[in-house]
């Protein structure tokens, strides 16, 4: 598809918190799950319109580790329609080089669920055009204390030593290791937080906060997102030589 504008500064990796499902399904007068139902149809479109501008890695906020406060009745709907998108959209997603990862503690999932994610990760597993990362049961606190876990238990065995701890050898011990960290941060529905998403990750990403909710979250919505994008000024904490 046609670009309605060109990026004037690359994105290799965009992530999106999905926010105002329940929302958008109230104001039709239809239940909350049915907008988690509409979220997933969004999910892949999203995905294309990335590609159509040549962003390589999408993450997309699917449950976090806060979420299990929610009715069970929902959470049951919301696993049960991410198994639906996973097989009504493995085909496309190996037909243009896809490779699925997730991000999260997959344990507490439904065994049905995580055998759905685990068959599309195998399945994907030797693509490498483009990357979808769902983070499910995630949070990122929880990433950090399991990534500073895992160090310990190495340097405890001997297998690392404490001073070659860096930046690097801690990113490997993410759920996201060998991902790009996030250049464009998107959240819908209107509110201004990150709510434990990928906080490592995000350290110098741009947020956008738009008020459209999720399912309205279209192609329109989207390049308005890329357009503010564009008139960002990435430093990384370095002079602005247009304005030293």
């Amino acid at each position: 598809m046609k670009r309605e504008i060109e990026l004037n500064k690359p994105i290799t990796h965009i992530a999106f918190i999905m926010d105002g499902n329940g929302r958008w399904a109230k104001s039709r007068g239809l239940p909350r799950t049915l907008g988690h139902k509409e979220a997933c149809n969004r999910i892949i479109e999203v995905f294309d319109h990335c590609k159509d501008y040549g962003i390589k890695v999408v993450s997309f906020y699917a449950f976090s580790t806060e979420n299990w406060k929610r009715p069970k009745s929902e959470i049951d709907h919301l696993f049960k329609y991410l198994e639906t998108f996973f097989k009504k959209e493995i085909d496309h997603l190996v037909r243009d080089g896809v490779r699925v990862v997730l991000s999260g503690d997959l344990s507490r999932l439904p065994e049905k669920t995580q055998k759905t994610c685990y068959k599309a990760i195998e399945m994907t597993k030797n693509n490498d055009t483009y990357v979808m990362n769902i983070c499910l049961n995630y949070g990122g606190k929880e990433e950090i204390t399991r990534a500073a876990r895992q160090i310990a238990e190495e340097v405890k065995e001997g297998k690392l030593q404490v001073e070659d701890i860096n930046e690097q050898v801690f990113e490997d011990h993410l759920y996201t290791r060998g991902l790009p960290n996030v250049d464009l941060l998107v959240r819908t529905s209107g509110e201004e937080r990150t709510s434990n998403f990928l906080p490592w990750q995000l350290a110098y990403a741009e947020f956008v906060f738009t008020k459209v909710h999720w399912p309205d979250f279209k192609r329109g919505p989207f390049v308005d997102c890329l357009k503010e994008y564009n008139n960002r000024n990435r430093r990384f904490g370095g002079l602005d030589h247009d304005k030293k």
